[in-house]
């Protein structure tokens, strides 16, 4: 994934609008606009830096999706990010399967 889905993900993961974004990274509204609608592909360096301030994760991160200091926490946002997308029932699957395969760990 690119800056835009990062950026859109870290928002809906963070419950955040951009409006809140735009506020809190000192930048307008309508540029922030522009990076999640791919018209500005990647910011400059120290527009990405505001940004990622902002949100609390790295550049890195917003850049690449992964970030070399907290890959398991980068890795967690995408679970996170597919668990909220899935429904009361698939959830319930998903937790069964997640105890099941923690059982055969412990036991291993």
């Amino acid at each position: 994934m690119g800056f835009k889905e990062n950026l859109r993900n870290e928002l809906s993961f963070q419950n955040m609008i951009v409006k809140e974004l735009a506020y809190k990274s000192g930048l307008s509204k309508h540029t922030i606009d522009n990076y999640l609608t791919g018209h500005n592909s990647i910011p400059k360096a120290d527009v990405a830096v505001k940004i990622a301030q902002a949100l609390n994760v790295s550049v890195e991160y917003l850049i690449t999706g992964n970030d070399s200091k907290c890959a398991e926490s980068a890795r967690l946002r995408k679970i996170l990010n597919i668990l909220k997308k899935l429904d009361e029932r698939d959830l319930k699957t998903i937790f069964d399967l997640a105890r099941s395969l923690e059982s055969s760990a412990i036991t291993k």
